[in-house]
């Protein structure tokens, strides 16, 4: 303050020293980032420069964004470092009019004269904010551009499911088995459509995980070349809830074409002179009670493990017992869309791998051969 002891206050803080520090940081952070912007540019472009193996494997790690943001951000620190030197032009000149100022109004003899020059020292402040806010919009418009934002949650879910629909059919696969699992203890008809649905996702999430080749290799790995990572765990608990939750549908679908095809051949035996069309209509009526009576039976067949542990408690707390295991499964589901957390990743496939040896899997064993006990002649 005793820089400016006439006025009274500093009309343009401030330090341009400082500001032409920066300018010139940015400045430098620009050119770097233009500079990495072209290399990755010719990276991603397969140029010439680097091919093989090594360039296949990195250019397939790099985002397709990637590019694009440092482009961006290259712009905005060019932007960024452009306003910042003309905020600092302005900054020496409002300074040197505010020692101005304070010169006149320290040789000021009379009131009239120190007031006027107070009057114009408010007014050099009034400037002087107005430009730094102008100059703080511009710096902020500019930053907003150095990289992307962060997705809201709807949009996180929806670029998680786009990114991996395979995936995103397993978690559904889960969400409803569990969903039909508590539907059922009350309506069991609703419940059993809502599992088979559930059970037919899976059954689609299979096939596609399969015929995924980095899928495949995450598994080769850990057997062949002792890859067994998180990479590799996490895929075959997936590849086993996958197979697991699709038995039920299979199981149905296969009772009853076996019904369905022993009904069409005997009312095709019973008027042989009729066409073919005359088999259809008791065929379907056949498979579709075959297969809902199947699914409904394998829905009440529980995994053996849970059934020796739970053998001497009433039926109802083991189908809650049943409907809480599925729960587990919907659960770690739903984080998987609604955290990146590494930690939690994986012991969601602790989860669902421990729910999977101790209940998925005794099940569809069980249920295998239930339906092998019913499909065989």
């Amino acid at each position: 303050m005793a820089e400016h002891a006439a006025l009274g206050f500093d009309p343009a803080p401030g330090n341009p020293g400082a500001v032409l520090a920066l300018t010139k940081k940015l400045g430098a952070s620009a050119k770097s980032l233009g500079e990495a912007s072209r290399v990755v540019t010719d990276l991603v472009s397969h140029s010439s420069s680097w091919q093989g193996e090594a360039a296949t494997a990195f250019r397939a790690s790099l985002s397709r964004d990637l590019p694009r943001y440092l482009a961006s951000a290259h712009t905005s620190l060019t932007e960024a470092a452009r306003r910042l030197t003309g905020w600092h032009d302005t900054l020496v000149a409002h300074r040197e009019l505010a020692a101005r100022y304070e010169a006149r109004a320290a040789a000021a003899k009379t009131e009239e004269d120190l007031a006027d020059a107070r009057r114009l020292a408010r007014e050099l402040a009034a400037d002087h904010a107005a430009a730094a806010r102008r100059v703080a919009a511009t710096l902020n418009a500019a930053t907003d551009k150095l990289a992307p934002k962060e997705p809201g949650l709807l949009a996180s879910i929806w670029q998680k499911i786009t990114e991996d629909p395979a995936d995103a059919l397993s978690n559904a696969s889960a969400i409803l088995g569990a969903i039909g699992a508590a539907t059922a203890l009350f309506f069991p008809p609703a419940g059993l459509a809502i599992m088979l649905v559930g059970s037919g996702l899976s059954l689609a999430a299979l096939a596609m995980h399969t015929s995924d080749p980095k899928f495949r290799k995450s598994l080769t790995d850990g057997f062949t070349k002792g890859q067994f990572d998180a990479d590799f765990w996490k895929s075959s608990v997936t590849l086993l809830g996958d197979t697991a939750g699709s038995v039920p549908g299979v199981a149905a679908i296969a009772s009853g074409a076996k019904a369905g095809t022993a009904a069409a051949r005997a009312a095709m035996a019973a008027a042989p002179e009729a066409s073919a069309l005359t088999a259809l209509a008791p065929g379907t009526t056949a498979f579709r009670q075959a297969a809902w009576s199947s699914a409904d039976d394998l829905r009440q067949v529980e995994s053996p493990l849970t059934g020796w542990a739970m053998r001497t408690s009433a039926q109802e707390t083991r189908d809650r017992v049943g409907v809480a295991v599925a729960g587990t499964g919907a659960l770690t589901a739903v984080i998987d869309y609604t955290s990146d957390n590494e930690t939690v990743e994986h012991s969601s496939t602790t989860v669902d791998g421990a729910r999977g040896v101790l209940d998925d899997a005794p099940s569809a064993v069980k249920r295998s051969h239930h339906v092998w006990s019913v499909l065989r002649p």
